[in-house]
């Protein structure tokens, strides 16, 4: 079901901003378990009769406010240099996962939001959205000749999971990253005079 506050204009915009972005700093700071409609109506400044009304279960509060996260997601840049690109956009990711909210919503898509398992596709479409995103740059960089022609899907986990992880360690650094970018590039373009130099 597609709740009411999911077609805003003017007012109505920017009430459903502040109730969303109330709902996930919430759940950094207290979990869905700890999500209630008086603190949500407290924090954003919207009368609760207002919140209960257009999100009459809590279910539906956090699966808007989490479809609101996927729609900020961190960009992936285009300015012709792979490596630069990759390094900016990891860097950003970082800062992003580096937050309250960054790390209750990246707790709840690696659980699975057991509370409420009608959340999963939310959650898997954000993943989702992430990951095409930065595929779509490695195509890119295919059909400009940056990189051989690969399978370069399976590159977003490795890249994501190693910066989430620098995250959780407190070892993230830019240099880390540069050295990450540079080693997964340098495999990619060896394998692609390997592959050449068979054929």
């Amino acid at each position: 079901m597609v709740s009411r506050a999911t077609r805003p204009g003017g007012r109505t915009a920017r009430v459903r901003a502040q109730v969303l972005d109330a709902v996930v700093e919430l759940v950094a700071r207290d979990g869905l378990g700890g999500l209630r409609y008086e603190a949500v109506a407290e924090r954003s400044g919207v009368h609760k009769t207002s919140v209960y009304r257009n999100w009459p279960t809590r279910e539906e509060l956090v699966r808007d406010a989490l479809a609101r996260y996927g729609e900020q997601l961190v960009p992936v840049p285009d300015s012709g240099d792979l490596r630069a690109d990759l390094v900016e956009f990891l860097c950003s990711l970082a800062a992003a996962l580096d937050t309250p909210a960054g790390r209750a919503i990246d707790e709840l898509r690696r659980l699975g939001a057991p509370e409420f398992p009608q959340l999963r596709p939310v959650l898997d479409e954000v993943r989702r959205a992430r990951q095409e995103r930065l595929d779509q740059r490695f195509r890119r960089a295919v059909e400009a000749g940056e990189l051989p022609a690969a399978d370069v899907e399976f590159l977003n986990g490795p890249l994501a999971g190693s910066v989430r992880q620098y995250v959780v360690d407190g070892t993230f650094s830019r240099e880390r990253v540069e050295r990450l970018v540079d080693v997964l590039l340098a495999g990619l373009r060896a394998e692609g005079e390997r592959t050449r130099g068979q054929g």
